[in-house]
């Protein structure tokens, strides 16, 4: 996880304000979902979704999710699953859709066993903001003309690769963030390699639904 700067940062370009209503998506260890929830107070509403794609996993990210939104003032905070692309159904209308090292994954066969695409979760997201929401992206860099390549094999994705697919599916770019460039990584190793983990090269867009 970041330092307190970095996440304030980040919380700031994703646009997440008291009263927001958040989709945070593959939630992980619910660090994100535990921010967002101070972050949009009591008259906000954080959606801690599980694609149940991944709900399977050894850890329990269901139930990890609802142990969190047990905990004393996480009353703002529901924990959800449904395959990935029926996220609408089992969420509402959202102020923030929030994608956190995730994009890359709907590039590989373990999200893509049900059938899901990237170009159908595109649109699924594209539903279920409101008018005016951002969808906002942190992944891990890979090279510049490497498209979707490196997605299974290092974990990485080409920035420009997400930005053609997110627009397709009728966003505009809102802006970038740099806050977590690091220009010393090469961008050949896994990002779980131990010369490079919780160090990598990352982008940030920020895309709105007009």
């Amino acid at each position: 996880m970041y330092n307190q700067s970095k996440q304030s940062e980040l919380i700031r370009f994703a646009r997440v304000v008291a009263g927001s209503t958040v989709i945070d998506v593959y939630p992980g260890a619910g660090d994100w979902t535990r921010l967002f929830s101070d972050a949009v107070g009591p008259e906000g509403r954080v959606y801690s979704f599980v694609p149940a794609e991944v709900a399977h996993f050894k850890n329990d990210p269901l139930g990890l999710m609802r142990t969190l939104a047990s905990e004393p003032g996480r009353e703002n905070v529901e924990a959800v699953s449904a395959d990935l692309v029926a996220m609408p159904e089992v969420t509402q209308p959202a102020d923030v859709l929030w994608l956190h090292l995730f994009y890359h994954d709907l590039h590989t066969a373990l999200i893509q066993a049900k059938g899901a695409t990237a170009a159908d979760f595109n649109r699924a997201v594209y539903e279920r903001l409101k008018p005016g929401g951002f969808y906002v992206i942190v992944d891990h860099t890979a090279d510049i003309g490497t498209g979707t390549s490196a997605a299974q094999s290092l974990h990485r994705i080409d920035p420009a690769s997400v930005r053609k697919e997110v627009e397709a599916a009728g966003f505009v770019l809102d802006a970038v963030g740099a806050m977590l460039v690091n220009k010393d990584d090469p961008h050949l190793m896994k990002v779980f390699d131990s010369s490079i983990k919780g160090e990598t090269d990352r982008f940030a867009y920020r895309f709105l639904k007009p």
